[in-house]
């Protein structure tokens, strides 16, 4: 057929069947992006004959004869692989002015649907926007860029504390910037995966002769080609932190869809066609679905050691547990709670249920992986850890470092999902085993029933106060579910039960945590880590506890969290590395509160009932046991640098701080500053993109090299003019003399210096948010009136990218907190598109007013810290106590859907009415 794209008219096939997204990419279009394959997320928005169209829903024989624009040509014809244009079109300005991106994969197809508006459909962003999904922004600065406001600074003076403008911007907003799969590779071989129906079962037999009888099928890989070795799919800098108890392909079936065998061909459809034809004969076994059941003393073991394959020489001994479902537990204590609680004049005690998320990053889960030149395995992979991805290639497989590169292209979010190694290892295996370019994506549907979730957990609290509010004790029991495995329990089990109640001072703490294993599908790492369900229980109780006291929720802040000086407690009184760089938590109360009283009251419609709530949250900025980040830094020819860092940008805007911090150092502008990341080529190591490190490590070492550069090149300019170093002044052109002479940069091209951190020690950051919540107790509809979040973030680097990671977060929490859901029906995952999984729209989400309190930590980068996960941690517990304040209904349970708002209105509402029972909590 013939067709015109972005100026160019072609004559092109069309497979049966193909959308006009792929037909697009294999004309070498990557601008348009597979985000749901179903019409649900926008991320694949084109232009049909004018008309924003959702590519990936548009068969591809309807763009017959007729004009096809992507956000490539949205500026004017141009041809496939062209660079970032010199012009572009005026949404496109209006994005790159507001910075109305973060890890960018969503951005074609919202300024493709944002081109199109008229001004009637921007008087109703919610409505125009409801086919386009952002995970990462929170819509804030989408709506600035749609509405023509601008966020950027620029300007000479240091750059650092100046909303600068992403250096990968233009690309972004033109569709050049090349995420994961981005890029055509010759004599490509496609894989899809035959996943299990089953929750728990042993593989008899597999049977592929079928499969491998298709046209263009290559390869059926079982565990019989897999290494008989034990990994985690969870990647930390200590590889300890979680436990080895997943094969690459494993006879042992834990989860209904859980990997059974690859199949690699020509073609994705030849083979998805071989799936179906390959027969397995299981044996089925008793499952456990939930950590009751499993943690009960006749349960079936979910890891059965009688299963495992024998340990490798030097391999750690599991470790020893109370239950074998265990996969990791935690105790401890200071003081003495049950004295603490005699001596209490109210006590709470409430049980708190958070449930399965998913990440819903818009970049699937993906790895290409090749044989290059020299011989060495290379996997080009959505991950935010690379090197740890490598190190664990290398131990499957028994390579050495040399012989394997990982890399990223830009990376579609992650928000801790993309912290496992789920894909590389079976790309990897493929890739040496054939000696071919293998290539796999997974599907959405395949994001929801295989990857991983939030863990959810229940969480009873009990805590005890005096009269005036100061606490007596503290008591968690924590039951957490991970899953078929363990990638990362131990780790989000003591994450979760630390900093939600060392913020709070208090003689006596006690907690008791367990990790269940369960055949149901893997719980993993996810923003907050864990301290996102226990904040929940935690601020609640508090709030209740309060409310018993007749004491202000501010106030009772106030009074129990710890300031400068107090010991970081939460249930051991060992060391450790966690110290006050800066304390900003006092301001951030105070900012919230303030704002909070100068709203304008709100005047409900009939039958609603309005309230406010607030929740406050504490985060170590750095995970503890290491967390390192090299970086290395090359003046060149031009007076440009080069920045070789390890961390992945998916998101979290390290690539413009890193840009920032370095170009500080040396005196020169941002944009000077051309960014080499997320290539285990580019340094030594790099621990990874996550634990909200990007700039508190990855951004110490940058700054760090270039401080290191900028001292060399005085020292030469001086040893070179006989001149004192510390008069000698570097600046974007070059040295200045102290008799006034220059010495242009280029005369010290390829000088270069390095710098490295190592994580510790470690810095805490504070968050506070508040609502202002107009609930309808018919029908238990909320809508959110006001949203007030205060952030102590040390010294903000880039104002509007911390506040945009901010207003992202907060929406994230809003759609973890009021109706995402990953539900189950047994073991089977049901929620398996965004169509039935309610990730936040526009118009679900309100525009958030951000407070920062003016702090410099010691211990950060210039004064910064971490500001990337902690926004999430207080927002369910914020509108949990905004809805009990709106309606006397306490919500125990998330998300707080309306079937629950309502009948829990209703059941206080005829508690009220009640009698009052004979016994009450509080005690004199």
């Amino acid at each position: 057929m013939r067709l015109t794209v972005n100026g160019q008219e072609q004559a092109v096939p069309a497979r049966p069947g193909q959308c006009l997204r792929t037909l697009l990419r294999d004309l070498g279009w990557f601008g348009g992006k597979k985000g749901c394959d179903a019409g649900d997320c926008g991320a694949c928005t084109v232009h049909l004959d004018g008309e924003p169209v959702h590519a990936c829903i548009t068969p591809a024989f309807r763009a017959a004869g007729r004009r096809v624009t992507t956000i490539e040509g949205l500026a004017g014809p141009c041809t496939p692989g062209a660079g970032v244009p010199e012009a572009v079109h005026p949404m496109q300005a209006a994005f790159l002015a507001a910075q109305g991106f973060q890890c960018g994969f969503c951005t074609p197809g919202m300024v493709m649907t944002a081109a199109a508006l008229d001004q009637g459909r921007r008087a109703d962003l919610g409505d125009a926007l409801k086919g386009n999904l952002c995970r990462c922004t929170g819509y804030g600065t989408i709506r600035d860029a749609i509405d023509g406001i601008a966020r950027t600074e620029a300007g000479p003076g240091d750059p650092v504390g100046c909303s600068v403008p992403a250096p990968a911007g233009p690309a972004i907003v033109s569709g050049r910037a090349a995420y994961t799969l981005d890029q055509a590779v010759p004599g490509l071989l496609h894989m899809k995966v035959l996943r299990a129906p089953h929750a728990a079962a042993r593989i008899r037999r597999i049977d592929a002769a079928e499969a491998l009888a298709l046209p263009g099928v290559v390869a059926v890989l079982t565990h019989a080609d897999a290494p008989d070795a034990l990994f985690s799919t969870g990647r930390h800098h200590d590889p300890r932190d979680d436990a080895a108890d997943t094969r690459v392909l494993d006879p042992i079936i834990r989860f209904a869809g859980q990997r059974v065998a690859a199949v690699v061909a020509e073609s994705e459809a030849a083979a998805e066609a071989a799936l179906a034809r390959i027969a397995v004969d299981y044996e089925i076994r008793p499952a456990v679905l939930d950590p009751d059941s499993a943690l009960r003393p006749d349960a079936p073991l979910v890891h059965d050691p009688a299963d495992r394959p024998p340990p490798r020489p030097g391999a750690d001994a599991p470790p020893l547990r109370s239950h074998p479902n265990l996969a990791a537990e935690v105790h401890g204590a200071v003081g003495d709670v049950e004295a603490g609680f005699a001596q209490a004049h109210a006590i709470h005690e409430g049980t708190y249920v958070s449930q399965r998320v998913q990440h819903g990053h818009l970049e699937t889960h993906a790895a290409l992986g090749l044989i290059d030149a020299a011989g060495r395995l290379v996997i080009r992979s959505s991950t935010q850890v690379p090197f740890l991805t490598r190190d664990a290639l290398c131990a499957l497989y028994d390579l050495p470092r040399a012989q394997v590169r990982v890399l990223c292209g830009r990376v579609g979010g992650g928000f801790g999902g993309k912290q496992e190694m789920l894909t590389e290892d079976l790309v990897a295996l493929a890739v040496l085993k054939l000696r071919r370019p293998v290539v796999w994506e997974m599907t959405r549907e395949e994001q929801f029933v295989a990857t991983t979730t939030r863990h959810p957990m229940r969480v009873r609290v009990r805590l005890g106060a005096k009269a005036d509010g100061t606490l007596t004790a503290i008591a968690l029991h924590v039951v957490a579910e991970t899953g078929a495995y363990a990638n990362h329990a131990g780790g989000v089990l003591h994450h979760g039960c630390n900093e939600v109640i060392a913020v709070y001072r208090c003689p006596n703490k006690r907690v008791d945590g367990f990790n269940a294993y369960t055949n149901t599908v893997p719980a993993g790492a996810f923003r907050g880590y864990g301290l996102s369900q226990t904040i929940f229980a935690v601020e609640s109780a508090m709030d209740e506890l309060a409310r018993r006291l007749g004491l202000d929720p501010f106030a009772m802040r106030r009074r129990n969290v710890i300031r400068p000086g107090d010991p970081m407690i939460s249930t051991s009184l060992e060391p450790h590395d966690v110290a006050y760089g800066s304390y900003g938590l006092d301001q951030c109360l105070d900012h919230v509160e303030a704002a909070l009283t100068a709203l304008p009251p709100a005047a409900p419609e009939p039958g609603w009932r309005v309230g406010q709530g607030m929740a406050l949250a504490m985060i170590d900025t750095i995970p503890p046991r290491g967390h390192l980040a090299e970086a290395r830094i090359r003046l060149e020819a031009d007076g440009t640098y080069t920045l070789q860092v390890g961390t992945a940008e998916f998101g979290n805007g390290t690539a413009t701080v890193h840009a920032q911090l370095a170009a500080s150092a040396l005196g020169t502008a941002p944009e000077r500053i051309r960014l080499v990341a997320a290539d285990t080529d580019a340094v030594g190591f790099d621990t990874g993109a996550y634990g909200s490190t990007g700039t508190v490590v990855g951004g110490l070492a940058s700054h760090r090299a270039a401080l290191a550069l900028a001292e060399a090149l005085r020292a030469e300019a001086a040893r070179r003019s006989g001149a004192d170093p510390a008069a000698c002044r570097l600046d974007a052109e070059g040295v200045a003399l102290p008799s006034g002479e220059r010495i242009a940069l280029a005369a010290f091209a390829g000088r270069a210096a390095e710098g490295r951190a190592d994580g510790s020690p470690r810095s805490i950051a504070f968050n506070v948010q508040a609502f202002r919540v107009a609930v309808q107790a018919a029908t238990g509809a909320v809508r959110i009136l006001d949203s007030l979040h205060a952030a102590d973030a040390g010294r903000v680097i880039n104002p509007t990218q911390c506040r945009g990671q901010i207003e992202g977060g907060v929406a994230q929490g809003i759609g973890a907190a009021l109706y995402e859901e990953v539900r189950l029906d047994g073991p089977e995952v049901v929620t398996r598109s965004f169509r039935s999984y309610h990730l936040p729209a526009c118009a679900d989400v309100p525009r958030t007013q951000v407070l920062f309190a003016d702090t410099h930590d010691r211990i950060g980068p210039l004064g910064a810290k971490s500001m990337s996960e902690s926004p999430f941690n207080p927002v369910a517990a914020a509108l949990a106590n905004a809805i009990r304040d709106a309606t006397g209904y306490r919500p125990h349970a998330t998300p707080f859907s309306p079937d629950r708002i309502f009948r829990g209105v209703a059941a206080a509402l005829a508690q009220t009415s009640a009698p009052a029972p004979a016994r009450d909590e509080t005690r004199a």
